[in-house]
């Protein structure tokens, strides 16, 4: 799936992000000898900056990656807390719903020297909210979900996600058929039943069913065993293995790590959830949104320290990634397709947010202008279906002579073209029938047509499609090839 086509649906995603917020703070500097009054570093501090966390994190990523979040946590009455409203009010596409209590902001200091993290301070209250402010979370809830697309619970541990509180999210998110991400933190997973999935690392999942996650078969057991405690999917981050997606009744997905050079995980699993929760609000495939998900987090983790990953860095990811992947077709053909076989890959590009063209015609003796015309359309799409009169056809258009080379022949000749991606065969007298149910974005012919006289054009452009006329090659003609040979044999 082409870049562009991703980020413009990252662009639709509405997400609602409800759990606990933090502020990170980080000290920075040099290390360059151990103090004489203990076997510790000292390090000389040369800078200092804030930086959201928890899900404060996760509201900014999906802000990043160009969707739009509304943010309900609890924060403290203090400088920080006010701190961290001023920095998530500030950021294009939050809605921050920040309730203030006695209780502290939390916040964590990181002292790093020569980009090794050396010590984490954490400043924080670990008695209860009271249960006034739980009861204002949860009267905030319908008016923060109601406009979204995909909630995402980021729990830390801090108190926010209370049981009532996740009762009260599922049961919200369950009248509105509206998917639920979980960030977990829990080791009771089936605490966050009414879940759509969770989101563990490898030390979660170990930690939540008791099992090993290092191979491939251990993690899917793993999962299996998660998957019967919370009834919902598991998207595991499993370090320098990339990312697996166990789902029950479906093969799992493995993606292997996509990071160049790894500096800091911190913050890292709110990348890979806001990533997957935007892709599914602006309506990707769950494969799809975790190869996005895990582009993202390839990103943040060659940062220093909690980060986000931007449309122009994701932009990019996504088009090394796909330079190193092999490019995804419909399966590969030894005949034409069938018509149902077209319609049901065309419905899968669909979902994928591909743009997919069509061309027609005989075909019949290829030549270079053919190829070029089905080069420069390739080049204009991300797939590219190309429909072959029948044998029958050719001879009724052409005559009992024609044609030279049989429907599979021709078929098997279009598939060895780069750019063609599926063949389909129509027996109609035009393909009228296979375009309307196929229903292509782009309808391509040669620019010896009229745009108002292209079969199908009427029913493409009304369905918000366009047809693109392609400046033909001139001298090249089957039927001309055909002529001469007749007349040198």
């Amino acid at each position: 799936m082409a870049a562009e086509a991703i980020l413009k649906a990252l662009a639709k995603a509405r997400v609602a992000v409800i759990g606990d917020v933090m502020l990170d703070h980080y000290v920075t500097g040099a290390v360059r000898r151990i103090s004489p009054e203990a076997p510790v570093p000292i390090l000389l501090a040369g800078s200092e900056r804030h930086a959201l966390g928890g899900a404060a994190n996760v509201a900014a990523n999906v802000a990043a990656l160009g969707g739009s979040v509304a943010v309900l946590a609890l924060i403290g009455d203090d400088a920080a807390g006010h701190q961290l409203s001023s920095m998530l009010s500030g950021l294009e596409g939050v809605s921050a719903h920040l309730l203030a209590t006695t209780h502290p902001t939390v916040v964590k200091t990181r002292y790093v020297g020569d980009r090794q993290q050396i010590l984490r301070v954490d400043r924080e209250s670990l008695e209860p909210y009271p249960p006034a402010a739980i009861e204002a979370l949860m009267a905030a809830l319908d008016e923060v979900i109601a406009k979204t697309d995909v909630v995402v619970l980021s729990d830390y541990g801090k108190g926010t996600l209370t049981d009532p509180v996740l009762a009260a999210v599922f049961a919200v998110a369950a009248r509105a058929k509206m998917p639920v991400i979980v960030d977990p933190k829990r080791k009771a997973l089936a605490d966050y039943r009414g879940a759509s999935f969770i989101t563990p690392n490898r030390k979660e999942l170990e930690a939540a069913v008791d099992l090993p996650t290092g191979t491939d078969a251990q993690a899917q057991a793993a999962a299996a065993a998660a998957i019967a405690q919370s009834g919902a999917a598991i998207l595991l981050t499993r370090s320098e293995k990339g990312m697996s997606l166990f789902r029950e009744g479906a093969a799992p997905l493995h993606l292997s790590t996509q990071a160049r050079e790894v500096f800091d995980v911190s913050g890292a699993g709110d990348t890979v959830v806001a990533a997957l929760a935007a892709g599914l609000a602006g309506g990707l495939s769950v494969e799809r949104a975790m190869q996005v998900a895990n582009s993202a987090a390839g990103v943040v983790v060659a940062k220093l320290g909690t980060a986000v990953c931007t449309t122009n860095e994701l932009r990019q990811a996504l088009t090394r990634a796909s330079a190193r992947a092999p490019v995804e077709t419909a399966p590969p053909q030894s005949a034409p397709a069938t018509w149902d076989q077209t319609a049901e890959i065309r419905r899968t590009w669909r979902d994928e947010g591909l743009t997919v063209g069509f061309a027609n015609g005989c075909f019949d003796l290829l030549h270079p202008g053919h190829v070029t015309l089905l080069r420069r359309a390739a080049g204009q799409v991300d797939r590219l279906i190309v429909a072959i009169n029948a044998d029958a056809s050719v001879a009724a258009l052409k005559g009992p002579s024609r044609p030279v080379q049989t429907q599979d022949a021709r078929a098997a000749v279009l598939l060895g073209l780069k750019g063609v991606d599926l063949v389909v065969v129509f027996n109609q007298d035009t393909p009228l029938e296979l375009i309307t149910r196929l229903m292509p974005d782009v309808l391509f012919k040669g620019a010896d047509y009229r745009e108002e006289d292209v079969v199908g054009g009427d029913v493409v452009k009304a369905a918000g499609g366009r047809v693109v006329l392609i400046d033909l090659v001139e001298g090249h003609s089957t039927s001309a090839l055909v002529k001469r040979a007749n007349e040198q044999s």
